[in-house]
């Protein structure tokens, strides 16, 4: 599925479309937040007034391989469009964070939590491969305490170091990155830094039960045998043994638990429903779909950032609770952190970072000339500034690609607080010797 804007009339408008652009500066209408989807008829009302026309991102028709994949729609999915409301998830006294450490230093500071993580997580699957059934988690739950004090002090460094650091095993990449997208969402909503570190190890060893699975099941779960199917289907609850067995708190162990479950119900390996199913499983349940769309075992299925967010937006109030939805939209933007994009000059850029209230005018590294050539030297541009500042129509972005797109490897440049420029060691670990 992907994703064609197109240029309507206001009178056209529909509850539920995402409005990418107006015909007019966005700091000269009521609305806070660039891009962003109609949720009830004062919206439509309030476009009318304000604009003639707007541009509306609206999802292509899928192709026919897409639709053959029923295994990977039905299993990821849930297949049914079972449609459940909840009231919105209201956090007591939420927490509120501010940014207070600049991008620079924060991921300095945080590189080497990446290989503690692939460390914890690698002692934690050779005890299960020695048929342990009590797992010494002390570790794991260190990182996870480091990575939420990093989130919640600057929410791009880690997730930029995720995205453009390369890793091998699938699992972890999966965990690793799952756990960080969960802390997004986490700090967005106001949770409490001690609830953001539970999230976190949630998160980190939600998977942990598919070490005990048979040979042959570490493959995409479209692949999987309806027989297969059935014995992978139990590893949350395996995991969550495991975990209890472990001696992790009950919050951690019911995040392993229910994060397959599904919103309406469809999910596994219970089959229970959104008012049942412990608000941090709800919240790596989403990363984890979020997740497998951008990143998944089998690269033909994969979606870009852009397109990954329509389709969570359609997965609202079926499989995922709706304000839920909404939040992570919020926090990881439409162009998350490490997202490689193009602009409307043809340079190829990534997002450094990005504004709530501009999501689609982050602020981005340049990366290639019009050409598509790598520069030997990468340069930031904010967007937004360029495009409130000097009303330049060539500051916008025009299309985001998946990750990896044209062999371009941002781990190649360094982020400084105004440029960017190219070591000669080709990795990011030259970059913080």
């Amino acid at each position: 599925m992907g994703v064609q804007r197109r240029k309507i009339s206001v009178k056209e408008l529909e509850i539920g479309m995402f409005v990418a652009d107006l015909d007019r500066p966005w700091h000269e209408t009521p609305f806070p937040i660039q891009g962003f989807y109609i949720r009830n008829q004062k919206e439509v009302d309030e476009l009318i007034r304000h604009c003639r026309h707007v541009h509306v991102d609206v999802a292509e028709k899928r192709e026919s391989r897409a639709a053959e994949s029923t295994g990977t729609t039905a299993r990821r999915d849930g297949g049914d469009g079972k449609v459940i409301k909840l009231p919105a998830v209201k956090v007591r006294n939420p927490h509120h964070y501010e940014t207070t450490r600049p991008l620079r230093k924060e991921i300095r500071n945080v590189q080497p939590v990446l290989d503690n993580v692939e460390k914890a997580l690698g002692r934690v699957n050779e005890m299960l491969a020695a048929g342990h059934n009590e797992v010494d988690v002390e570790e794991v739950s260190s990182v996870a305490r480091t990575m939420a004090e990093s989130v919640a002090r600057n929410p791009d460094a880690l997730l930029w170091l995720s995205r453009v650091q390369s890793r091998d095993d699938y699992t972890y990449r999966h965990s690793l990155n799952i756990s960080i997208w969960a802390l997004l969402l986490g700090r967005q909503l106001g949770l409490d830094p001690d609830v953001l570190h539970k999230l976190s190890m949630g998160a980190l060893l939600s998977h942990i039960g598919t070490a005990r699975l048979p040979e042959g099941m570490q493959i995409a779960e479209s692949e999987l045998t309806t027989e297969q199917w059935q014995t992978y289907s139990r590893y949350p609850e395996i995991g969550a043994r495991l975990a209890a067995a472990s001696g992790l708190p009950r919050v951690v162990v019911n995040v392993i638990r229910y994060h397959r479950e599904r919103h309406n119900g469809t999910g596994f390996p219970q089959r229970v429903n959104g008012e049942h199913i412990p608000l941090l499983a709800k919240l790596v349940g989403l990363v984890d779909y979020y997740e497998y769309l951008i990143e998944p075992r089998e690269r033909r299925s994969q979606l870009t950032p852009a397109q990954a967010v329509s389709r969570l937006f359609e997965c609202r109030n079926s499989q995922f609770q709706e304000d839920l939805v909404e939040q992570f939209i919020q926090a990881v933007g439409v162009y998350p952190t490490g997202t490689i994009v193009e602009l409307a000059t043809r340079e190829v850029a990534v997002v450094v970072s990005h504004t709530p209230k501009r999501r689609l005018w982050p602020s981005v590294m340049v990366l290639t000339d019009t050409d598509k050539k790598p520069l030997q030297q990468g340069h930031i541009v904010d967007l937004a500034k360029q495009n409130e500042e000097a009303a330049d129509a060539n500051a916008r972005i025009v299309d985001c690609k998946p990750f990896g797109y044209g062999g371009i490897d941002p781990s190649q440049y360094e982020v400084t607080g105004a440029a960017a420029r190219q070591r000669s060691r080709w990795s990011l670990k030259g970059l913080f010797s």
